[in-house]
């Protein structure tokens, strides 16, 4: 029996959640491993996976970029603080 996984519903805006993709991803990892997808399915889930891994990335590397961000605007009102006393 062929139980194929269906991929995650997204977001409203049509963008599935950084939690959602990498659901989505353990999901493709499993079937590949049970040796049981055909090849066509296994083409297409490599493919899947590749896209849902890349919208991680992008996800991890902005919440990188909000975060040192965040650490330069506290370093600025340090010395900004520091500057006037």
């Amino acid at each position: 029996m062929s139980e194929q996984a269906q991929p995650p519903e997204p977001l409203q805006d049509g963008k599935l959640s950084y939690e959602a993709a990498s659901a989505r991803v353990e999901e493709i990892i499993r079937r590949l491993d049970s040796g049981e997808a055909t090849l066509d399915e296994t083409l297409a889930l490599l493919s899947e996976g590749k896209t849902l891994i890349e919208l991680c990335a992008r996800e991890l590397a902005a919440v990188g970029d909000a975060l040192e961000e965040l650490r330069l605007d506290e370093l600025v009102s340090r010395l900004e603080g520091t500057s006037e006393g």
